[in-house]
């Protein structure tokens, strides 16, 4: 969207795709809709056609948003336990946390949305492949040099199918020892 850094029209595009990022999460793509969305942003439902062409083009930039936001604070968990742990064990530690287990709304988009991509539009579902991409290459800048590069997409796999059942469980005590298995198998795995 051409619109310049802090212009107001800016400041409420992200606002209205922060609100929509953490619903998408939340509550999946059928639970996004555009009155609902802009309420919740404190905005009319007749200004959202100014701020993007379709729902489908709102869920791919809100898709993309929660995969940026949700990337820096793993960015930032790797980097504060990569001098003490490792960035592999910092990476698995902080992605099959507790805390990742109980907040949906702010967590990886991948987890919370990557059944229902398949059967979004064309747009939403390229968005989902880019998530899916970083992923993968976030988990592969991790791994010791030499491993192979499809370990990558493997490790990922599991990171997001172990927090996925972990939720299904529920956040209690099921959930953790679910996080806490998976977080042993890839370490005992995948760390020298």
């Amino acid at each position: 969207m051409d619109q310049a850094p802090g212009t107001r029209k800016q400041r409420t595009h992200d606002r209205i795709l922060d609100t929509a990022a953490r619903v998408l999460r939340a509550t999946g793509f059928q639970g996004v809709g555009v009155a609902d969305i802009m309420k919740r942003a404190g905005l009319t439902h007749g200004g959202f056609y100014a701020h993007f062409p379709s729902r489908d083009a709102l869920l791919a930039e809100a898709l993309l948003r929660a995969g940026e936001d949700s990337h820096a604070r793993l960015a930032r968990s790797i980097a504060a336990g990569e001098k003490k742990d490792g960035p592999f064990r910092a990476l698995v530690e902080s992605y099959l946390s507790d805390r990742h287990l109980a907040s949906a709304e702010s967590g990886c988009p991948v987890a919370a949305l990557a059944s229902e991509l398949p059967r979004q539009s064309d747009p939403v579902r390229a968005a989902g492949a880019t998530r899916v991409q970083s992923l993968m290459a976030t988990v592969a800048a991790t791994m010791e040099p030499g491993v192979a590069a499809e370990s990558a997409g493997v490790v990922a796999a599991q990171l997001v199918g172990a927090l996925q059942i972990a939720r299904a469980l529920g956040d209690n005590a099921k959930g953790r020892r679910h996080l806490a298995a998976a977080r042993r198998f890839l370490l005992e795995q995948f760390e020298s």
